[in-house]
């Protein structure tokens, strides 16, 4: 039979809903409306535009409407607003943007995908200033206009997430000066305190004027004055602290909204109302980690949202195992992937969980590869069964494979046992015979058994400043071009010969480059008798890191006699 279904919103969820819909069927009537210019745009490259990566704005537009329509017969009505809802006797009011003539549209099956609004707080004198938020191509290319002809280049970003994080890099790439603002400790809260430092380091080191923990408190003529009272010159503000699902068509029409201010829905993405089904930024989801009920602004999810609605419509079986949150960024030379669970979110949530990490830098493949580097992985799972539950990984090279693998891991309920066990491809140029996944579950089971103890690289400051006896067994040239301020030198090399001098009554904590000649070192001791032990999960690389931009930033005392990033 056919039915007549409507669509809000296009660019991932409603357009790919409304394809869906399409394979589903060839006599439904299908119409999405979409308010803004364009039926779908890569809304994750906008701020490449920035740079020049992507040359023209319009390059970031994937589907005309009249391409849209010959394709796959379905009506795309572009500057077309929906005003309303009248759920109970099933029709839209809509909004001709181009003509400002309204009229309705009655529908069987209504769709809403109107995404999320950038959040734009009311600061005292932001009239001041010239703001800008960028949400689709229309809003990127205004911004890119404008900085182009600004007469400085002075420009803020406010807000450290992904948006503003991707618009400071590309802004700087094009040549401007740009300083990022974010009012927690740290940026991209996907990754914890201490992975965060290796991005934190990078933007520094390209000239970004880097500014954590300090708020906006108002704006004056072309400046940005914060909390701390410092100015920022600005001829041109971004404002991208984050955005907040797109609800009030859905409020107005008294559809049910969730615990988290977002469109509540069911298994299938069916509203309060069985005629209407919503997907995408506005809605809330099923975190399947934490077990709660979330947001979740990511364009994959969004696009298995589009599938599952269009298939209930069609009376097909869904599946809905909830989400974990997996993400990926570029920061300049880095790259950076996460997925599940991090301590931050535990903390956040108060979650009562039993966990354990698993902090190595190995190298993303065989080292003598010209282009081999080592990438910072942390691994959380769970104590005592061992259970995935989540993980962060920064590097030069391919990262998001390896954090790819883990949330397929953890989607499956594996565990550090099913990490050792994966079998992966293998040659020199790609990876390594055992994968930096494979060594984590080694290192985490070691861990989980009680083979050695460990502590994180956020602790080393504190045990440097308490005098505590830390071991350095990199070899002495190693030594020589920096180390930690009271370490002693025993090289792995040396180490049998030397045991006298390591003491056996007070806590030892042992180093080297990566981690892996420390546990050596530790395993070696431990079979002469020595029960007070630590290995520096991370060592001298992973403490660089992360010393490294709070030393600049706030002009303290190092704890190291030199850094070392490689």
């Amino acid at each position: 039979m056919k039915r007549k279904i409507l669509i809000v919103g296009g660019v991932a969820g409603g357009a790919s809903a409304a394809a869906r819909l399409r394979r589903n069927s060839e006599e439904d009537e299908i119409i999405m409306f979409e308010k803004g210019p364009h039926v779908s745009f890569s809304n994750c490259s906008l701020p490449y535009h920035l740079s020049g990566i992507v040359e023209n704005a319009d390059d970031l537009v994937l589907m005309d409407p009249e391409l849209f329509f010959t394709q796959y017969n379905i009506e795309a009505r572009v500057n077309n607003e929906v005003i309303s809802i009248n759920k109970e006797e099933k029709y839209i009011t809509v909004k001709d943007l181009i003509s400002n003539k309204t009229y309705n549209e009655s529908y069987d099956k209504l769709i809403l995908s109107p995404g999320a609004r950038p959040i734009v707080p009311r600061i005292p004198g932001i009239e001041s200033v010239n703001v800008y938020t960028v949400r689709n191509v229309v809003d990127i290319d205004k911004l890119n206009k404008a900085v182009k002809n600004s007469a400085s280049k002075n420009i803020s970003v406010i807000g450290g997430g992904f948006i503003g994080v991707e618009v400071a890099e590309n802004l700087r790439e094009a040549g401007y000066n740009v300083s990022l603002v974010e009012g927690t400790d740290q940026i991209l809260r996907p990754f914890d305190y201490d992975m965060v430092q290796i991005f934190h380091k990078e933007i520094y080191d390209k000239g970004i004027d880097l500014i954590i923990g300090d708020k906006v408190e108002k704006f004056e003529e072309n400046k940005v004055v914060l909390s701390s009272g410092k100015r920022l010159d600005a001829d041109v503000v971004v404002m991208a602290i984050g955005v907040a699902p797109e609800t009030s068509l859905a409020k107005d029409a008294g559809l049910d909204i969730g615990i988290t201010g977002a469109i509540s829905v069911d298994k299938n993405y069916r509203t309060s109302n069985d005629d209407i089904y919503a997907i995408g930024d506005s809605i809330e989801i099923y975190h399947a980690l934490t077990n709660t009920k979330s947001k979740l602004a990511l364009a994959g999810p969004a696009l298995k949202q589009a599938r599952t609605a269009a298939d209930s419509i069609h009376q097909k079986n869904t599946t809905n195992k909830g989400y974990i949150g997996s993400s990926a960024i570029k920061v300049f030379g880095f790259n950076g992937a996460s997925t599940g669970l991090n301590e931050s979110l535990i903390k956040a949530l108060d979650m009562k969980i039993s966990y354990d990490i698993v902090r190595i830098i190995p190298s993303d493949k065989v080292g003598l590869m010209p282009d081999a580097a080592p990438i910072h992985f942390k691994l959380l799972y769970e104590v005592p069964t061992g259970k995935i539950l989540g993980a962060q990984a920064i590097g030069i090279g391919d990262v998001t494979k390896r954090i790819d693998l883990i949330a397929t891991v953890i989607k499956f309920g594996g565990t550090l046992e099913d990490l050792k066990d994966l079998e992966l491809t293998y040659a020199p140029p790609f990876s390594t015979a055992k994968d930096v996944v494979n060594y984590a579950g080694y290192v985490g089971s070691n861990l989980l058994n009680g083979d050695f103890k460990q502590i994180n690289i956020d602790k080393v400051r504190t045990l440097v400043e308490n005098n505590e006896f830390i071991i350095d067994v990199r070899e002495k040239n190693e030594y020589e071009r920096g180390h930690i301020n009271g370490a002693v030198n025993i090289p792995l090399s040396e180490l049998r010969k030397r045991v006298n001098e390591i003491p056996k009554d007070k806590p030892v904590y042992v180093h080297c480059r990566s981690g892996q000649r420390s546990y050596n070192a530790i395993m070696a001791l431990q079979n002469l008798g020595y029960k007070n032990l630590y290995n520096i999960a991370g060592s001298y690389l992973g403490i660089s890191f992360y010393e490294y931009f709070n030393d600049k930033s706030l002009n303290r005392e190092s704890i190291m006699t030199e850094y070392n990033f490689e």
